[in-house]
């Protein structure tokens, strides 16, 4: 690409900061930037039309974990790690919310419940035995205990008849998120460049030299804010993992309210604007969902159809609105990666699922390392 003077000198001399990736991450870790140096030359690149990976495509779920999740996490991590990790989305939430306002995300503090099929009687048993427990290892963080049990009142069938109830969850619009962050980024000042995709970087000197399939530029600093594509530049230990997602023609009269999750918190739903969205079903084949690719498969959403017809809707004729797929990224540790991959770059990735969570944090501390 030919620049002409004006375009150049506007967006790639004499560039202070460079983030890779436009989703919760890199727009928070380029505000935080901002807001430590005023006059600092700063540029976020997108590869995508929109952010790609999870941002855009998650279910809008403000969630700290499910009780079974947790008690999960409590099987390979310590007490004191799991408590940092829901610690860390506690915070996260809170900083999202404080940085667009709560009418910017439409969030809305519903709770949110974990619900048993009745073929889990193990561990809907040992999730209301560690109930206690759960509670007060995480009343400091909430300053009340925030698990509860709730009766099955929305008609779902097939399940135990007991929820475990998180009363500090919350949800909010995707979307809304997404433009409010992207228009309090271009407020101030710092450009977001789509449809360019870094292909490799390098040291050299007081600068790094950076390829992409549009141009080369330097940049004093570098930072990766990309997730689930991390390996594609970065030897890190990141797994992308996809999401799929299906989404309901507009149910009259829908009752649920809040949002749910099932199997362990492979699978999620909630009501988006009188219908139905409903995702998960990874556990089916990690294998084949260990992937970069923005597909369907009919194994998955054939079972999320299953799941919406036999326990969620039962006895009702529901039709599909929308399918898609997004990219988390994971690994062997749910702690995010945040960390100096050299003296000029940097990275903040493996998010685990909960970008909504701790995006903003982890953005932030993104920001601090790098500053």
């Amino acid at each position: 690409m030919n620049w002409s003077y004006w375009e150049y000198k506007s967006y790639l001399s004499d560039l202070d900061f460079t983030i890779v990736g436009s989703g919760i991450v890199g727009l928070s870790c380029a505000l935080e930037l901002r807001r430590r140096y005023p006059s600092a030359s700063i540029l976020v690149l997108e590869k995508g039309v929109l952010p790609m990976g999870a941002s855009t495509k998650n279910a809008g779920f403000a969630c700290y974990g499910s009780i079974s999740e947790i008690l999960s996490d409590l099987r390979s991590h310590s007490e004191e790690t799991v408590y940092d990790l829901v610690l860390k989305r506690w915070r996260g939430i809170q900083l999202l919310r404080k940085n667009l306002g709560d009418e910017a995300l439409d969030f809305q503090m519903l709770g949110g419940h974990e619900i048993f099929l009745e073929d889990e009687q193990d561990s809907f048993d040992e999730c209301l035995e560690s109930l206690p427990r759960i509670n007060e290892l995480l009343k400091p963080i909430f300053k009340e205990p925030p698990l509860k049990t709730k009766r099955n009142t929305f008609g779902f069938q097939g399940i135990q008849n007991t929820l475990v109830t998180h009363q500090f969850e919350g949800q909010i619009d995707t979307g809304r998120m997404m433009q409010n962050l992207i228009r309090l980024v271009y407020s101030n000042n710092i450009p977001i460049l789509n449809k360019v995709t870094v292909q490799k970087f390098e040291e050299s000197g007081s600068v790094v030299k950076v390829q992409t399939d549009q141009f080369e530029f330097e940049t004093k600093k570098l930072c990766f804010a990309t997730n689930g594509f991390a390996s594609e530049l970065l030897n890190e230990n990141v797994k992308p993992a996809r999401a799929q997602v299906l989404l309901t023609k507009p149910i009259p009269g829908l009752q649920v309210r809040g949002t749910f999750h099932l199997d362990a918190g492979y699978y999620y739903f909630r009501n988006l604007d009188g219908r139905i969205l409903l995702g998960g079903g990874r556990n089916l084949d990690f294998a084949k969902e260990e992937t970069t690719d923005f597909g369907l498969t009919l194994t998955i959403q054939n079972k999320l159809e299953q799941l919406l017809k036999s326990v969620i809707l039962p006895g009702k004729s529901i039709g599909i609105e929308r399918r898609w797929s997004g990219i988390m990224g994971v690994g062997d540790h749910k702690t995010p990666i945040v960390k100096a991959v050299s003296d000029k770059v940097f990275c903040a990735v493996r998010l685990g699922g909960m970008g909504v969570a701790i995006g903003s944090e982890t953005g932030k501390d993104l920001a601090e390392i790098s500053a």
